[in-house]
């Protein structure tokens, strides 16, 4: 048998049957559940919507997240913050309600990270925060030590060369008998 039957293009559209018509050009009556055009144009706005909200709230929970690895909770335990996991612990409880908050308001993770030294000092932080004075105190000391070898290295080329320079075969001048007499006497015990 061939599909669609060609012998009956027109099938009736009866509740009882469910079959809608397979005539070209023919309108079916709208089934129930399908939406009109105007309904999809509104909800449409409303999904996209929703899809932002979803979004931001996702990025938010990442920024958490992210920040509260670079925190270190301040009890002692010496844990990352978000993975303090002692029981009572006094600090890391507080600490994540602040962060939270910070990250709900909307601040900078720079912000953040700079509020948060201020308020528990600098070992509140997992890793120094990139500032000049750091980039300075991480720089300065190896850029020194190079600078010292190389100039160490300068050093001992000049007097490599100015030894090289002196004459190799200088002759020796013979000792005297008296010098020789005056050495002896002079080293015996």
């Amino acid at each position: 048998m061939r599909w669609p039957p060609t012998h009956n293009r027109r099938t009736s559209s009866t509740p009882e049957s469910g079959a809608l018509s397979l005539e070209p050009g023919a309108r079916s009556p709208e089934a129930p559940g399908k939406l009109s055009r105007l309904t999809r144009f509104a909800i449409l706005p409303l999904i996209v919507v929703l899809a932002t909200m979803t979004l931001g709230s996702a990025d938010t929970d990442a920024r958490y997240q992210n920040l509260g690895h670079k925190l270190m909770c301040i009890c002692g335990c010496s844990e990352i913050l978000i993975e303090c996991n002692h029981v009572g612990c006094p600090d890391s409880d507080r600490m994540l309600a602040e962060l939270r908050a910070a990250v709900d308001h909307g601040d900078s993770d720079n912000a953040i990270l700079t509020a948060f030294q201020n308020k528990y000092g600098p070992t509140a932080l997992a890793a120094p925060m990139l500032t000049r004075f750091n980039i300075i105190a991480w720089v300065v000391p190896p850029a020194l030590l190079f600078l010292g070898l190389f100039g160490t290295w300068v050093l001992v080329k000049r007097w490599r060369i100015r030894s090289a320079a002196l004459p190799s075969s200088v002759e020796e001048a013979p000792l005297s008998d008296d010098l020789r007499q005056r050495i002896r006497k002079e080293t015996e015990i």
